[in-house]
């Protein structure tokens, strides 16, 4: 009986593996801490962002209200605020505007437009960034389950090539080796399932920091929009 219970136990089970499916056990086992590693690091990466953003905002809104734009181009610039999406799209279109209305333009140019370009790109190349890693967790948690299921097929191969050599039958004699291949099903779906979880928990942060860079960027030109008006009148 011991030595039953033996076998059924993760190291029985190690023990008693062919090499493809302690190679199916190792792979996926890399797989679990390459999603944990991309999880840390986005989940730290999302809080700076998020955190840094909200300074942003409180500290850019006053200046523009009494239209310091050069302080407000320097304050969001700023390394501190290297990790906020809403410092980099503020960023990118303040700076192109104040650019813009200083030099000497040809007739018929549209310089909220161009804010509005600058802008643009810097929300998609934020985006890109902030999309970082989640195609791997994509592809983890695609793949870990066939894997596993790699791992069953060839170990159920392999418990049933030991009954053929030791001539036995019967539910008893392949139900250990049975018992070790549907471990890496197992394993493949423990692997997967966190995945799954991050992946779409992610993609919502995202979501969100879109829908926070659209307004501030609907703000900014609506800003761009009053301040060519008041020059016109000027």
């Amino acid at each position: 009986m011991e030595g039953l219970q033996g076998s059924f136990s993760l190291v029985g089970m190690w023990h008693s593996m062919n090499w493809t499916a302690r190679g199916v056990v190792i792979v996926l086992s890399f797989m679990s801490v390459w999603s944990l590693t991309i999880a840390i690091e986005r989940i730290w990466r999302f809080y700076k962002a998020r955190r840094e953003s909200l300074e942003v905002a409180l500290g850019v809104t006053p200046l523009l209200k009494h239209h310091k734009l050069e302080e407000a181009i320097n304050f969001a610039s700023d390394k501190k605020y290297r990790h906020s999406h809403l410092a980099r799209v503020l960023t990118a279109g303040l700076t192109e505007f104040h650019y813009e209305s200083s030099q000497q333009l040809p007739e018929g140019f549209d310089i909220v437009e161009s804010g509005k370009r600058a802008i643009e790109r810097e929300t998609l190349m934020t985006t890109a960034e902030m999309k970082k890693g989640l195609g791997n967790l994509a592809t983890i948690s695609t793949t870990a389950p066939f894997i596993g299921l790699f791992g069953t097929v060839v170990g159920i191969i392999h418990a049933f090539q030991g009954m053929a050599l030791s001539g036995s039958g019967g539910l008893g004699a392949v139900s250990s080796g049975i018992a070790e291949a549907l471990a890496t099903t197992a394993f493949g779906l423990f692997v997967a399932i966190p995945a799954v979880w991050l992946y779409n928990y992610f993609l919502n942060k995202i979501e969100r920091f879109q829908v926070e860079m659209s307004n501030s960027s609907s703000q900014l030109i609506d800003y761009f929009i009053k301040n060519e008006a008041r020059a016109r009148v000027r």
